[in-house]
């Protein structure tokens, strides 16, 4: 507990932390926001950490919440360290003044995973480079899986949703004695990093401690919270135990992450299945988010910096070749996609009509996309009033297949390119001057809610980060949203004619296709 003192210092509401410099930047690693949360506090809301007398050593990462590996077809792509330990619930913090006064900009990253995998201890999201350039960085760590998402009759829903709220808490009560400004926070995240992020921005608890919230390759939304007691009450049948949070309780950690794995390999971003989610709770979350900032009060006065990847779905799908078997699945594959998307015919003929030498999983893809990410992302930027910009990441991974997949920009945001980790996704040589203008961007939005491009009007602005310098491009995605605009509100299903196959082989193939995807998910 007791640190050399050879490094800064800095005193926290629940005791002193030493840090270290690194390439003049103080770095403060594992500090904990919140109690362990096991033994009796599994399954529970966070609760503060025990104060520690002395100076605590904060020069490592901290502990990893639990979480299984990737699969090997995603390995190869993305990094995901495991760091053993209970104290879980801690962040990092980068700053260039490690004192109060400066009062800098502050931007707090909270890692993607699809709510299941991912920590802040992820070489990618290094937060030196903000700090380099006068932002303070702060990288959270909270509960994944059924320890973080799942849902119980005996316990409160969202423990993992909870866990960020705490630790932004944390970052609004004591950044100031790490050099930032409290009032000017920026929380950004990526895939369910941004749902999260917009899912808080949405939330009363928040109000007044947001100023500026950026969204990468996510919209905020809930999940069914029938969805989600599937995947409990699945996990609780195969480990033959009560679907209650204190059954699970008894279960080892290790035991409940393999069971996790087995139930969840029908789950998928293209084809649904039962998984974990953020759900409605009348509490933190006590209605749609994305309906909450749309028509409600929530996130008034915030800037919002949010776009997608032109290529999302290759990540999702080229690993283990998917984009073939998808291809040869073709009518099933768009029937599966339409179920999932809740979408009918008419969508699927204007994006083969826009789109007329797309193959099937192009199309799949496109269309997952959009609804997931671009549809809703531009109602956000729609409705709200204030500062809104777009982007879209167009820059394809120099690895065959992946074109400008799912997280390809991370490294790009960060300015942490030359890391090995990013290389496994973008490969060797990726140019330095996109990563120059994107992390200036972002750097620029976070200090000022202005990234370099116009804001969002009814020309639709978006700025494309490809090969080349950046450009604005005008509605480059508006024919597609349009789509929706037009659609049904409750589209008929497909009927046996038209995907070519009767109700039974369909449902069928798309079992198959699931267990495909799952078999080489992340």
């Amino acid at each position: 507990m007791t640190a050399d003192r050879t490094g800064p210092v800095v005193r926290t509401p629940h005791g002193a932390v030493q840090g270290r410099y690194e390439q003049g930047i103080a770095v403060f690693r594992g500090i904990p926001y919140g109690a362990p949360p096991f033994g009796p506090r599994r399954f529970r809301p966070p609760e503060p950490p025990e104060p520690w007398d002395g100076v605590r050593d904060t020069r490592a990462f901290g502990p990893t919440a639990p979480k299984p590996p990737y699969s090997e077809a995603f390995a190869q792509y993305l990094s995901d360290p495991v760091i053993p330990g209970d104290d879980c619930l801690n962040l990092n913090v980068w700053t260039p003044h490690p004192g109060p006064g400066a009062r800098l900009p502050v931007l707090v990253w909270l890692h993607g995973g699809a709510l299941t995998r991912g920590s802040s201890a992820v070489p990618v999201y290094d937060g030196r480079t903000f700090a380099r350039d006068g932002v303070v960085c702060v990288s959270v760590n909270y509960r994944l899986g059924a320890e973080g998402y799942g849902l119980f009759p005996d316990a409160p829903p969202n423990p993992g949703l909870r866990d960020q709220l705490a630790a932004l808490r944390w970052v609004h009560e004591t950044i100031g004695a790490f050099g930032g400004d409290p009032d000017r926070i920026t929380l950004c995240g990526q895939s369910a990093g941004a749902i999260s992020a917009g899912v808080l921005l949405a939330a009363p608890q928040t109000r007044g401690m947001i100023r500026r919230a950026i969204l990468q390759s996510g919209a905020p939304e809930v999940s069914d919270r029938d969805k989600v007691r599937r995947m409990v009450r699945r996990m609780a049948a195969r480990l033959k135990i009560p679907a209650t949070a204190e059954a699970f309780a008894t279960v080892d950690r290790e035991l409940l992450l393999r069971t996790q794995v087995e139930v969840g390999r029908l789950s998928s971003p293209v084809l649904g299945g039962p998984a974990f989610g953020i759900v409605v709770d009348g509490d933190l979350v006590p209605r749609d988010p994305l309906k909450a900032l749309i028509d409600g009060d929530g996130g008034r006065g915030v800037d919002l910096l949010m776009g997608w990847t032109r290529d999302e779905y290759r990540l999702w799908l080229v690993p283990g070749g998917l984009v073939e078997r998808v291809d040869r699945l073709g009518p099933v594959a768009l029937a599966g996609a339409m179920a999932r998307c809740h979408c009918g015919h008419e969508v699927i003929r204007g994006y083969r009509t826009l789109h007329p030498d797309a193959g099937t999983a192009e199309t799949v893809g496109q269309l997952v996309t959009d609804h997931l990410l671009r549809v809703p992302l531009h109602r956000l930027a729609d409705t709200r009033l204030g500062s809104r910009h777009l982007y879209e990441f167009a820059w394809p991974s120099l690895l065959p297949g992946l074109g400008a997949c799912h997280a390809l920009e991370l490294g790009f945001v960060f300015d942490s390119g030359d890391v090995p980790e990013s290389k496994k996704l973008a490969g060797e040589g990726a140019p330095q001057e996109l990563g120059d203008a994107m992390h200036g961007a972002w750097v620029r939005f976070v200090t000022t809610g202005d990234p370099g491009w116009q804001a969002w009007d009814a020309s639709h602005p978006v700025r494309i980060f490809g090969d080349g310098m950046p450009y604005t491009d005008y509605g480059p995605r508006d024919a597609e949203v349009a789509l929706w605009s037009t659609a049904p509100a409750t589209p008929e299903p497909p009927s046996s004619a038209q995907i070519r196959a009767p109700g039974a082989e369909l449902a069928a193939a798309v079992r198959r296709l699931r267990r495909s995807v799952a078999a080489r998910r992340h």
